[in-house]
C-alpha cells in the first residue's frame, strides 16, 4: 500500500449475521467486527439469555454483552414467530457478495445450514455446538472434563478447582473467526460455501492434545501433579515481599537464573547448594527437580525488601517477573488508558468507559465503537430488506 492510499479495514465489506449468546459465538463475532467486518447481532426481543449477565454496570446493564458486542449492529426480533424467522434467513441469503455468513450457537432448525443453503447455495454457515454430538455443554463443564481443575491448584487440596476465565469459550470464539475467514476464502476461490460444526468441547480436547496434556498421561499413565504456581518442568514461584505484595518470577532459561542469583547476592550459594545436591541448575529440569531448595534460599531476600526495592532490582535482569495485581488495580492504572488498544467510550446504558480495541496492531482498523441499545438496527436492518 502507498503512503498516499488511505487505509481500509482488512474485513471492509463483509458482513456477518450473529445469532448468539454468551461468550464463544459473540467473541467470534467481535474479532471480525474489530477487524471491520458488519456484524450484525440477532437477539430476541428483550434480550437473549445473556443480556443481564453480571457483571453489572452500576445501571444494572450487563458490562458482559457490552463489552462482547461492541463495533456490532443489533436487531432484536422474535425468534418463534415464523414471520421473523423468515426476515432472519432474508438478512444472512440476501446480504450481497461479501455476505451469506451466519456465526450462531443456537440450534433452531429453521436457521440450520440446508434452510439457508436452499435460499443462498454458496451461504457460509458456523454453528458453535457444546457437545461434537449436538449436546449441550458450557466452558466450566467442558473445563471439569478434560482434567485442569484437579491439576490446579495447590498440592494439598483434594477437590477439583475451577478456573476463572472461560479459556475454552474464548479458544472457541478465536476458532469461529479463523473458520469463518477461511470458509471465505475457500469460496472466493471456488463459489462454494461450506458448513462448519465447532464444538466447544473439541476446542478443549485439541488444546489439551496440543500442549502435551493428554500424551504424557498415555505414555506415563500417570496425570499432571498439582504444584500451586509452580511452573512444570521449570522453576516459577510467587514470594512475599516486606510490603505485602506477592511477585511471581518465572525463570526459563540459563541466563535467567544466573541474573536471579547476580539480582539477589545469592548466586555464590546456589552454586555451592548445586554441588552439594549434585544437580544441574543449568537446566530446566534440574532447577524443577530443587525447586524447593532453591526458592527456600530466595524467599527471605524477598521477604527482607519492599516491592519498589524488589522491582527496581529484577527490572534491570533478564528474569521474568511480575507483581500480583488486583482487576481494580489494573483498572486504575494510568498504563492501561495510555494503552493503544484502549479507548474511551461513552457506552449507552453504562457512560463513560474504557473499552478494549482488537490486539492484532495494524493500520486500517476501525475505531472502538460502543455495543448499539437492544434492537437500534432493527428498523434500518427490515428496510435494506424491503420489510
Amino acid at each position: 500500500m502507498g503512503s498516499n492510499e488511505p487505509d481500509e479495514a482488512p474485513l471492509a465489506g463483509m458482513r456477518v449475521v450473529e445469532v448468539s449468546s454468551f461468550v464463544a459465538a459473540p467473541l467470534g463475532g467481535l474479532t471480525l467486527a474489530q477487524l471491520g467486518a458488519e456484524v450484525i447481532r440477532v437477539d430476541p426481543a428483550g434480550g437473549g439469555p445473556d443480556y443481564t449477565r453480571w457483571p453489572l454496570a452500576p445501571s444494572g446493564a450487563s458490562l458482559y454483552w457490552t463489552g462482547l458486542n461492541k463495533n456490532k449492529r443489533s436487531v432484536a426480533l422474535s425468534l418463534r414467530d415464523p414471520a421473523d424467522q423468515q426476515a432472519i434467513r432474508d438478512l444472512v441469503t440476501g446480504s450481497g457478495p461479501d455476505g451469506g455468513i451466519l456465526l450462531t450457537n443456537a440450534s433452531y432448525p429453521w436457521l440450520a445450514y440446508e434452510a439457508l443453503r436452499a435460499q443462498r447455495p454458496d451461504v457460509i454457515h458456523l454453528q458453535i455446538t457444546g457437545k461434537r454430538d449436538g449436546g449441550t455443554g458450557v466452558d466450566y463443564t467442558v473445563n471439569a472434563g478434560v482434567g485442569f481443575p484437579l491439576a490446579t491448584g495447590p498440592q494439598e487440596v483434594a477437590g477439583p478447582v475451577n478456573h476463572v476465565l472461560p479459556a475454552w469459550d474464548v479458544a472457541c470464539g478465536l476458532y469461529a473467526a479463523t473458520g469463518i475467514l477461511a470458509a471465505e476464502r475457500h469460496r472466493r476461490r471456488t463459489g462454494q460455501g461450506r458448513a462448519i460444526t465447532l464444538a466447544l468441547e473439541d476446542v478443549a480436547l485439541a488444546i489439551t492434545g496440543h500442549l502435551g496434556f493428554l500424551a504424557e498421561a498415555e505414555l506415563t499413565g500417570t496425570g499432571r501433579p498439582r504444584i500451586g504456581n509452580d511452573l512444570y518442568g521449570s522453576l516459577a514461584r510467587d514470594f512475599s515481599t516486606a510490603s505485602g505484595d506477592r511477585i511471581l518470577v518465572v525463570v526459563l532459561t540459563a541466563r535467567h537464573f544466573a541474573d536471579l542469583g547476580q539480582c539477589t547476592g545469592l548466586a555464590e550459594t546456589l552454586a555451592a547448594v548445586e554441588r552439594a545436591v549434585g544437580g544441574d541448575f543449568g537446566t530446566d529440569a534440574g532447577r524443577y527437580e530443587h525447586r524447593e531448595v532453591i526458592c527456600g534460599l530466595l524467599a527471605p531476600w524477598f521477604a527482607a525488601r519492599s516491592t519498589a526495592v524488589v522491582e527496581k532490582a529484577l527490572a534491570q535482569t533478564s528474569v521474568l517477573w511480575q507483581r500480583y495485581r488486583t482487576f481494580a488495580e489494573v483498572a486504575a492504572d494510568p498504563a492501561t488508558a495510555a494503552s493503544p488498544l484502549m479507548r474511551p467510550i461513552d457506552q449507552p446504558g453504562v457512560g463513560p468507559v474504557t473499552a478494549a480495541g482488537l490486539p492484532l496492531a495494524q493500520r486500517g482498523l476501525p475505531p472502538v465503537a460502543p455495543a448499539p441499545v437492544l434492537g437500534a438496527d432493527t428498523e434500518a436492518v427490515l428496510r435494506e430488506l424491503g420489510r
